[in-house]
């Protein structure tokens, strides 16, 4: 495998975290959403879903995100009896997105991301070296 190779397979992990990122915000940005009346549900955290494809005009392995799953655990109920949500009980339901899963999740994604750019400064510092050799 060349450098050019390695940085455009570290290229398409950034871009899949990028993606990670992206829908780990959109949990965080939604977990006290509630539903608009007792018989709606509030919003369902999603998790990305990646895999491996073959690029057919490189040949290299390029990584995607296949599609996003929705969490099918429970909402959490609270009892709030004067919320317009609220059923005969007087509970709503709460979005089933748990704030440090989330943030641990970002984390990691973030880690990720990093590890791809590394690769990506070190392989450009290795060609860089070779075309100082090369005058």
């Amino acid at each position: 495998m060349d450098i050019l190779s390695s940085m455009m397979i570290s290229a398409s992990g950034m871009k899949a975290q990028s993606s990670r990122m992206r829908i780990v915000a959109e949990n965080l940005a939604n977990a006290n959403s509630t539903a608009l009346s007792p018989e709606g549900d509030p919003y369902r955290r999603r998790m990305p879903s990646f895999k491996s494809v073959l690029d057919g005009e490189t040949g290299l392995p390029q990584l995607t995100m296949a599609r996003v799953i929705e969490d099918k655990s429970p909402f959490t109920l609270r009892y709030e009896p004067n919320h317009p949500a609220a059923d005969k009980d007087g509970y709503i339901k709460l979005p089933n997105v748990n704030s440090l899963v989330e943030m641990m999740d970002m984390k990691e994604a973030q880690r990720s991301y990093e590890a791809n750019l590394s690769v990506i400064s070190t392989s450009r510092s290795m060609l860089l070296q070779t075309v100082a050799l090369l005058r």
